[in-house]
Order: structure tokens, then C-alpha cells, then sequence
């Protein structure tokens, strides 16, 4: 069984608090149930959940959908986002199965980090060790006027933008994540082909502007 690995990086620093977390948590929740109603996401799509403020930490190890259990977040602290990627290298090695001679390894993962902010860290060097993992795609969301997209682009050339980091955006950000995982999950399992890039997934909400 060649898994689809799913990594989330999601921001919890400071700003997130009141409304965006809460939005964060019922996204989650929501891209779980859906996804759990694709039968080509069930069977390969493994969920990954990291979050990041003052430091970084794998919440929930890569977990099938069937067994993923979302934990309670917070938003408090600064943007460790650096030390984000850093981690995600880290679980990638861990976490993800190599093609060796005798079996196919996994797919390539998914990578998708949602931020309301700046970094606060050394971001550069956490950026230069995520960058030699491979990934299928990497997409960054700069949430709400905080962020920077052109940071975010330095990092993944797939960036979209929330005009604002309030509920209806952000849930809708995580549906068209669901929405892609179903289409790369359809994509591995039906054609054995990997998706590269923001080109191949469905066209995002209106709330949702793809940063060229």
C-alpha cells in the first residue's frame, strides 16, 4: 500500500487567537470528514498535523483517516516558522517509506502551510533543509494582511492569499485542501501519476487569490 502522505503546518502563534484558531480547528475537522467520504482518500491519504508559534511540534504523527484523532490547539507565542520546516524535513525522513529495490516506496508527500504572519526565526535555514526533501507540491497560504506572499513565495512558488483570516475564509481555504488531496488521492490511485503543481488541482474559492 503506497500512502499519500499529508503534511498541515499551521500557524497558532499569538494572532491566531479568538476566531482564526477556532476556524483552523473546524477546518480540520471538516477536511476530515469530507476526505473521509472520498474512497481513493481513505484508502492512501495519511494526515499529518504540525503546528508552530514560540516552537514547533508534530501534534498528530502521519495517521490514516479512518484513526485520525484532531487534538486541541491554541494560539499563543511568535512565528516558528523556521523551525516548521525544520520539523517536516525531520518527519519526512521518519516518516515517509523510500523506494528501495524490492517495493515502491510511498507517494511524494503534500506539504500545505497556512500562516497569519511573519516569521519570527532563523526561517532561512529551516527553508534550506525542507528544501531537500522532495514534495509533490508544497502550498503556502498567507492568511489575512500580516502575512507576506512574497516571503511565502521563497518557500513554494504555489501561494494563495486570505484577504482575511476570519472563519468563512479560512474554512474555505480548507475545503479546497480537501478538495485537492481527493483529486491527487483520484490521480495516484486511478493513474499512478503524482500531481505537481496548483495547476492540476481544482480552481480555488473566490476568497482564495492565487499569488502569481
Amino acid at each position: 500500500m503506497r500512502r499519500l502522505p499529508v503534511y498541515l503546518l499551521l500557524d497558532t502563534s499569538g494572532s491566531m487567537t479568538g476566531e482564526p484558531i477556532e476556524a483552523v480547528k473546524n477546518g480540520v475537522q471538516v477536511m476530515i470528514s469530507s476526505l473521509r467520504q472520498n474512497p481513493q482518500a481513505i484508502e492512501t491519504a495519511f494526515i499529518s498535523i504540525i503546528t508552530f508559534d514560540s516552537t514547533a511540534r508534530q501534534l498528530v504523527p502521519l495517521t490514516d483517516l479512518a484513526s485520525f484523532q484532531m487534538v486541541d490547539i491554541k494560539a499563543t507565542g511568535t512565528t516558528s516558522l523556521g523551525e516548521a520546516l525544520k520539523l517536516v524535513a525531520t518527519c519526512i525522513d521518519n516518516e515517509v517509506a523510500k523506494t528501495t529495490q524490492e517495493q515502491k516506496g510511498d507517494w511524494k508527500p503534500l506539504v500545505f502551510i497556512m500562516t497569519d504572519g511573519i516569521p519570527t526565526d532563523e526561517w532561512q535555514s529551516g527553508l534550506e533543509e525542507f528544501k531537500k526533501r522532495k514534495t509533490a507540491y508544497t502550498v503556502a497560504c498567507a492568511a489575512g494582511s500580516g502575512a507576506d506572499s512574497n516571503l511565502l513565495k521563497q518557500i513554494t512558488e504555489n501561494v494563495v492569499s486570505l484577504d482575511t483570516a476570519d472563519s468563512q475564509s479560512i474554512s474555505k481555504f480548507f475545503s479546497w485542501v480537501s478538495a485537492s488531496i481527493g483529486v491527487t488521492s483520484t490521480k495516484v490511485e486511478d493513474a499512478g501519476k503524482e500531481v505537481t503543481g496548483i495547476g492540476e488541482l481544482p480552481p480555488p474559492p473566490s476568497e482564495l487569490n492565487i499569488v502569481t
